[in-house]
């Protein structure tokens, strides 16, 4: 694997959330190629993992930790958008029917149950507040950053007994998520890459990913044509091992928000998914202001 980093950038990066006291954390993923998906033999591999390609990807800045529910939270308090109803109807979500870290945990606890529309509009309104363009990592994006140079079936090698010290998953996490970065990080200084919460990924699921990809391929990303589904990816605080895997691909279920009593149901909140969260991605070459409109209405539009 060909890995290559510039001496111009910033290891790590502080990228502040207004209205709150805490920062996202972002650490540059250096340029390179890996082979994504998992090879026939690995166990749990399931058809939509492979046939494994060669994928080559720019430098990126990749949040340290998943985004937690008081930075989450920030932008559906500003009060700018309080004293508007119109604008507070576009950019906030509907009030919440439940709670949703189920007693869990807030303060320094990963954002959970959020559709990957609210995820999405977490990062316009830091774009609109700050100018710095942020959004989620594209599936191939994620599994590069997972990794962080392994081939093996988790990023601590073949033996699912070293996860213990690196991820919350259904052996150790008493069927709760657990506050951000208190396992240790992967490689690349990532926290909770596998378990804890699963994260959203930009990419539409398509069961047929890699049969539609050469070999050798630069920056691959499925674009959104409908809302559903789109793919999650890192297994979480209630998945077995398996799950964790850095190949497994998820997803999303409208299931997950059966007990909405919206009509027509809320594209802001998973009433049944607290094991879904996010972390972003900070591109090096930042869009022009037209780019980033032409991106969140993609996203946001669909």
């Amino acid at each position: 694997m060909g890995i290559t980093v510039s001496r111009a950038q910033e290891a790590i990066l502080e990228q502040a959330v207004p209205g709150t006291n805490r920062s996202l954390r972002l650490q540059l993923i250096p340029a390179g190629s890996f082979v994504m998906g998992s090879p026939l033999q690995e166990a749990g591999r399931t058809a939509d993992e492979g046939p494994q390609r060669t994928v080559k990807l720019p430098a990126f800045y990749m949040s340290v930790y998943e985004t937690t529910w008081e930075q989450y939270n920030a932008f559906f308090q500003d009060e700018a958008f309080a004293r508007n109803s119109e604008a507070d109807a576009i950019t906030r979500p509907s009030p919440p029917y439940l709670d949703f870290t189920l007693g869990m945990g807030k303060e320094g606890f990963p954002a959970s149950s959020m559709q990957q529309y609210g995820a999405n509009m977490f990062c316009r309104r830091l774009y609109n507040k700050t100018g710095v363009f942020l959004r989620q990592p594209t599936e191939a994006e994620w599994e590069y950053a997972c990794r962080a140079g392994s081939t093996t079936a988790w990023n601590t090698g073949s033996d699912s007994a070293v996860l213990q010290d690196y991820a919350w998953y259904a052996a150790n996490s008493q069927q709760k998520y657990q506050p951000v970065g208190s396992k240790k990080p992967n490689a690349w200084g990532l926290h909770d890459m596998m378990g804890n919460v699963a994260e959203w990924v930009l990419d539409q699921y398509d069961s047929t990913y890699f049969d539609k990809l050469a070999d050798d391929v630069s920056e691959p990303l499925v674009l959104p044509t409908r809302r559903q589904p789109r793919s999650v990816r890192g297994g979480s605080y209630r998945d077995a091992a398996l799950q964790l895997r850095s190949a497994n691909r998820i997803p999303a279920d409208p299931v997950w928000n059966r007990r909405d009593p919206q009509v027509p149901k809320s594209k802001w909140w998973n009433t049944d998914a607290p094991f879904v969260g996010f972390r972003v991605v900070k591109p090096l070459q930042q869009p022009s202001p037209q780019e980033a409109e032409a991106f969140f209405q993609r996203y946001l539009g669909k």
